[in-house]
């Protein structure tokens, strides 16, 4: 049976500040790097082997790979970037502190944004200064799809192709597969491998550092979901 880890990169350090990150590219805080080298550890300890690498371009979760896959000896293992793996677009509340957010718009307001399943936050206009159309990392993309702002479901709506062009792919072949990303985009890849509901979705979290194995059977069927800590 072919195996998939999911790992949300370790703590960074706007999740330290309490700001909405998206597709901000900030580092990993000092506690997140410990965050990585310990899921690495984790994952020698278990005894877990990959063929295949996939993370998004944003260096929280490049380096959180990186540093697991270093602890578990297995930095030379073939490796993707994708933005379609980035954390939600989290639109104009990028670099917001949250509670400050909390306090403009409301708390019940700023929970819906968080949390609904297709409620987009308010948009970044692509002429922004912060908007990824003037980051060099997309310009490969047609400005079209460069979102200003996601939910969930857009979320989803990004990931489910990579997952069916590449990642599903590698384990029908019996390719064991590590993927470093974010919160959202592991939820939303959690919530298509397990077919949870849209209601359901919003109460699942992904803890920061922490591995998550899933076996599955040759027709991608779940079998087992185990959380290393």
């Amino acid at each position: 049976m072919a195996k998939l880890v999911l790992i949300r990169h370790g703590q960074s350090e706007w999740n330290l500040s309490n700001q909405f990150t998206g597709w901000v590219d900030v580092d990993l805080s000092d506690e997140g790097v410990k965050q990585a080298k310990n899921a690495g550890k984790l994952i020698k300890e278990a005894g877990l082997e990959f063929d295949q690498a996939y993370t998004s371009v944003l260096t929280r979760a490049i380096k959180t790979l990186h540093y697991a896959l270093e602890e578990s000896d297995q930095l030379w293992i073939p490796e993707t970037k994708t933005w379609r793996l980035n954390e939600r677009h989290y639109g104009a509340l990028q670099g917001q502190n949250k509670a400050k957010a909390a306090e403009k718009w409301g708390d019940e307001q700023v929970h819906i944004w968080r949390r609904s399943y297709d409620v987009l936050p308010p948009l970044l206009d692509a002429s922004d200064e912060g908007s990824a159309a003037n980051d060099r990392r997309y310009a490969n993309l047609d400005p079209r799809i460069i979102p200003g702002g996601e939910n969930l479901k857009v979320t989803l709506e990004r990931v489910v192709p990579f997952w069916e062009d590449e990642i599903a792919p590698k384990l029908l072949d019996n390719k064991n597969v590590i993927i470093a990303a974010h919160g959202n985009s592991l939820r939303a890849l959690s919530k298509y491998i397990e077919n949870i509901s849209d209601e359901d979705i919003m109460n699942l979290e992904m803890a920061t550092g922490e591995p998550v194995v899933y076996d599955f059977n040759d027709k991608l069927e779940v079998q087992s979901k185990t959380k290393l800590n």
